[in-house]
């Protein structure tokens, strides 16, 4: 938690500028100012989220100036809408403009959390707009998992809001999450290992797979992590949503690049398990198609993608290394769940 932020529970006192706070915010957001007299008074209404749970405020350290909230909810309480019967809920998380940039928003998050786990909370479940990418990063950089199944609100003028789930209490197994900005070294290194253990690869290209924080800062950077040691054990980059991350990637495509597996950690899965993931960030995406690059000499990547439905696509293949072979490109088509067409 950051040491200029204080989280806490809102006081009475407080709950009339909470609740100013809260529609300031998000009339500032991707959706625009609230219009429905609905929507309006559950922004507003501070005193009855407190009333069904706990009303969280972010206060600045020094001035003691409220620059956020967000309501932590008990399943079946009147403004939870998400979680099921042992689980928490979050909404309406509120960031005060002159605050953005301060990472309030993960301070309210990581508060929530805490919280929940407090209360005995199986997990934290939050849901948001699907246009409301910047939470979304929030929430995928810190550990929640994107839940499909559990899509079935739609929001008119808003669509289909978009799931996440915290799980509160499992320790084991390997988790999937965006890398964060004071990991970014370890995962360049995680990388660059990874690909010089194996390959003699060309000084400049070396170069690119370490520049790491660029990538992470224009697109996404996903790293896999040990739930029970915390040590990074792969990572992949995906582009932002409606992007693509080279000249491979076409309309409808998701092109991924730079699959790594820490030499320690293979063995574990650790690549299907980043890859099927790019493949569900696809389809949560209503994309056709993802596609990559590979070199022709990676004979464990190219079974991997092969035994999880990838095909080559030779007519794709315009790239020649300095031997004359051809950079490989292999597709994998989400609307059939078949491989992509050879050489379309």
């Amino acid at each position: 938690m950051s040491a200029a932020l204080t989280v806490r529970s809102a006081q009475p006192g407080e709950y009339r500028e909470v609740g100013a706070l809260t529609v300031a915010a998000f009339a500032a957001g991707p959706y625009g100012p609230a219009t429905d007299p609905a929507r309006l008074a559950l922004l507003s209404d501070a005193a009855g989220r407190a009333a069904t749970g706990d009303l969280l405020v972010a206060a600045d350290a020094v001035t003691g100036d409220l620059v956020g909230t967000a309501s932590l909810l008990r399943a079946g309480t009147g403004y939870a809408r998400t979680a099921l019967a042992d689980e928490a809920e979050l909404r309406l998380l509120a960031v005060a403009a002159p605050a953005r940039g301060r990472g309030v928003a993960a301070t309210l998050m990581r508060g929530a959390i805490d919280r929940a786990r407090g209360w005995g909370a199986s997990a934290l479940v939050v849901d948001t707009g699907p246009a409301n990418l910047t939470a979304q990063r929030l929430y995928h950089r810190l550990g929640f998992d994107r839940r499909p199944d559990r899509e079935t609100t739609a929001v008119p003028g808003v669509g289909v809001l978009a799931v996440f789930r915290f799980d509160l209490r499992r320790r084991d197994g390997v988790a999937i999450r965006l890398a964060r900005a004071d990991e970014i070294d370890r995962v360049a290194a995680l990388s660059v290992t990874a690909y010089t253990s194996e390959y003699v690869l060309p000084a400049d290209y070396v170069a690119s797979i370490a520049d790491v924080g660029p990538r992470a800062r224009e697109h996404e950077v996903w790293v896999a992590q040990d739930r029970a040691t915390g040590e990074l054990l792969g990572t992949v980059t995906t582009p932002r949503p409606g992007a693509n991350l080279s000249p491979l990637g076409r309309p409808g495509e998701l092109d991924f690049r730079l699959l790594a597996v820490d030499p320690a950690a293979r063995g574990r899965g650790i690549g299907e398990l980043l890859t099927r993931h790019v493949i569900a960030v696809a389809r949560w995406r209503g994309l056709d198609r993802v596609v990559l690059n590979s070199g022709p000499d990676m004979l464990p990547a190219h079974r991997l993608y092969e035994r999880l439905g990838f095909a080559r696509l030779p007519a794709r293949e315009t790239v020649l290394l300095p031997d004359g072979r051809p950079l490989y490109v292999y597709g994998l088509d989400l609307d059939r769940g078949r491989p992509a067409t050879l050489g379309a």
